[in-house]
């Protein structure tokens, strides 16, 4: 399984979204509230990134409550 192939464990999927959500997460927030800085290309895809995690955490978590669309 890769790191951004869901687990057939909806418990199992919620917990490593969340932690690569979270992991993203804090990168923008160290470019952002910490002031780490990088070049613009950069940026753009360390925000594309934590936007994709974002959007699997999401998806795991309907799916473990059981919401899916």
């Amino acid at each position: 399984m890769t790191a951004h192939e869901p687990s057939d464990d909806p418990k199992q999927a919620y917990r490593e979204a969340y932690d690569d959500w979270q992991k993203h997460l804090q990168g923008v927030h160290d470019l952002l509230l910490e002031g780490n800085r990088m070049p613009p290309e950069q940026i753009k895809g360390l925000l594309n990134r934590e936007a994709r995690a974002k959007q699997r955490y999401d998806q795991a978590r309907k799916r473990l409550l059981g919401v899916e669309d």
